[in-house]
């Protein structure tokens, strides 16, 4: 009798542990179905800080490299593949049922991934449908319910305690280092897919990539960008050409994306993407606060601009007081 509830007991407080008590974390990988983005390795160095077991869920349709690399990624438990058709695109009403149904399987306590624009599309349907309040462009991890952010433009840094049962969170990728290989993580199917399409109302037809044969602006060391002082996209020749004498990633302000100079998935900013280069160069950028938002955690920051008084000098460890139009052709020359 004794005996008998003294098994009982343990079970209890088995099934506790392996609830939500112990912290586990499932990881939405992103990937082009070939290679696995630099994003998703920092937000595995983030989860590292949560504790606990790391699982990395892989969706798509042809995943097997991208699965076997983040096998390899030190942290990593196990990896829980989901693969067809269906996920061609990866469309986030598509996947978000299928983010849901994993965490329901693992029991996780914590769904993260880096942030990007995909992520910033599907994390926030799966806080709505786990009804709970998504943390976004976390900074820090105080604790697995107390998390560091930005708010008002980068103006100000709120420390957030979440009291929801699964927290929900993107990480800012140049808070985190990316993690590296050296793993041994399992491979395991994630939940059978066969339905997630179905009612989602969405469905994939095509995508046009451009072809860049320059850094990706989320991992290059170097950084160039212009702005509305380069008056016109013919004028931004100057500036690819400085880029690839130096061999940079080409990025742009919110000004010049509006004024038609360049493509908007050049756009860096509040509203565009978040980089942290070596070197950032500013080029013809006044220095908005919503610009400096997205590049001010770049380990040096050089400015050039007619405007002695331009908010950019702010934030710049070099300035130079100087019409782009000359300079930046000097500079190629000299680089030559």
């Amino acid at each position: 009798m004794i005996l008998n509830n003294i098994l009982r007991y343990s079970k209890n407080v088995g099934s506790k542990v392996n609830g939500h008590r112990l912290q586990s974390t499932l990881i939405i990988a992103e990937h082009d179905n070939e290679k696995l983005a630099a994003v998703t390795r920092n937000a595995l160095t983030a989860a590292k800080k949560l504790g606990g077991e790391v699982s990395v869920l892989v969706a798509g349709t042809k995943i097997g490299s991208v699965v076997e690399e983040v096998t390899k990624v030190s942290g990593v438990t196990k990896v829980l593949k989901a693969e067809g058709e269906e996920f061609k695109g990866f469309l986030p009403e598509i996947l978000a049922p299928l983010v849901l149904a994993t965490q329901k399987r693992i029991n996780a306590t914590h769904v993260l991934a880096g942030s990007s624009a995909q992520s910033k599309s599907l994390l926030p349907r799966v806080a709505a449908l786990l009804d709970v309040s998504p943390v976004t462009d976390v900074i820090d991890i105080k604790s697995p319910d107390t998390f560091v952010r930005t708010i008002y433009a980068g103006n100000a840094i709120l420390t957030l305690k979440s009291l929801d049962a699964v927290k929900v969170l993107t990480v800012r990728s140049t808070s985190f280092e990316a993690a590296a290989d050296g793993g041994s993580g399992s491979i395991e199917d994630a939940v059978p897919a066969g339905s997630y399409e179905k009612g989602s109302g969405s469905e994939w037809i095509s995508q046009e990539l451009t072809k860049n044969d320059r850094p990706d602006l989320a991992s290059a060391k170097i950084v160039v960008s212009g702005g509305r002082g380069v008056k016109s996209a013919e004028n931004f020749k100057m500036i690819y050409d400085l880029a690839d004498k130096m061999g940079a990633g080409v990025g742009a302000s919110r000004a010049a994306v509006d004024a038609g100079f360049v493509p908007n998935d050049m756009q860096i900013g509040q509203t565009g993407k978040i980089v942290a280069p070596e070197l950032y160069l500013a080029i013809g950028i006044s220095g908005a606060i919503q610009h400096l938002a997205g590049m001010k955690d770049s380990k040096t920051i050089a400015a050039i601009n007619k405007d002695p008084d331009a908010p950019i000098f702010q934030v710049a460890d070099f300035g130079l007081v100087a019409d782009l139009f000359k300079a930046v052709p000097e500079m190629i020359e000299k680089i030559k």
